[in-house]
C-alpha cells in the first residue's frame, strides 16, 4: 500500500502579502507552500522522506503526476519489458529521487538512502492512483487554509489534467 504525505514548515512561511488567486506558475512550484514530504510503502514499513523543511509541496505532488505519466509513455504498458526512467529534482537541491518503471512495477529510490538498501516498489496503476488523490488533498487543504487559491486558474488546469482517478 502507497502512503503519500507532507507537513508546511513554520520556519519557510508563505509570504504575508501573497495575492494566491493571481499566484503564477512557478510562484506556485518553486516558493510557496514549503516543508517536508514523504513516499511510503506501509506493506514493508519503508519510506522515502525529506526533514530539511524547505520542499515545495505543491511542486512535489505536481511533479509526481507527470512523472507516473512519462513512465506511461511505452504504448506496450504493463507488458513492456524495457525500463523507463524519471528524476525528481529537488528545487534548490541536488538530491534526487529516481523512478524505473519495468512491466507495471515502478521502483522509487534516493540519491540520500543508503547504497544497499532497496528500492521502494510500487505498482503503476495505484502510484498512478495514489499520486493523483495526493494532489488534489492537497489542493483541498491548501485552499482552505489560504484565500483565493481556489480561484486560481493555475491550480483549475492542474486539477483538470490530472483529475482523480
Amino acid at each position: 500500500m502507497i502512503d503519500l504525505g507532507y507537513s508546511l514548515s513554520r520556519r519557510f512561511p508563505d509570504p504575508p502579502q501573497t495575492d494566491y488567486r493571481t499566484a503564477d506558475v512557478r510562484a506556485l512550484r518553486h516558493d510557496l507552500f514549503c516543508g517536508d514530504v514523504y513516499l511510503a510503502d506501509t506493506k514493508a514499513d519503508r519510506e522515502l522522506s525529506t526533514a530539511w523543511g524547505w520542499v515545495p509541496v505543491l511542486d512535489f505532488a505536481w511533479g509526481l503526476c507527470d512523472i507516473v505519466e512519462r513512465l506511461d509513455q511505452d504504448p506496450r504498458g504493463n507488458r513492456s519489458h524495457r525500463p523507463q526512467h524519471a528524476d525528481f529534482d529537488f528545487t534548490e537541491s541536488s538530491d534526487r529521487l529516481f523512478f524505473e518503471r519495468r512491466f507495471g512495477w515502478v521502483d522509487v529510490s534516493a540519491d540520500w538512502q543508503p547504497a544497499d538498501e532497496p528500492p521502494l516498489s510500487f505498482n503503476h496503476a495505484a502510484l498512478r492512483r495514489e499520486t493523483r488523490d495526493f494532489l488534489h488533498d492537497l489542493i483541498a487543504d491548501l485552499t482552505d487554509m489560504h484565500d483565493g487559491l481556489a480561484d486560481n486558474p493555475v491550480v483549475w488546469d492542474l486539477q483538470a489534467r490530472y483529475p482523480r482517478v
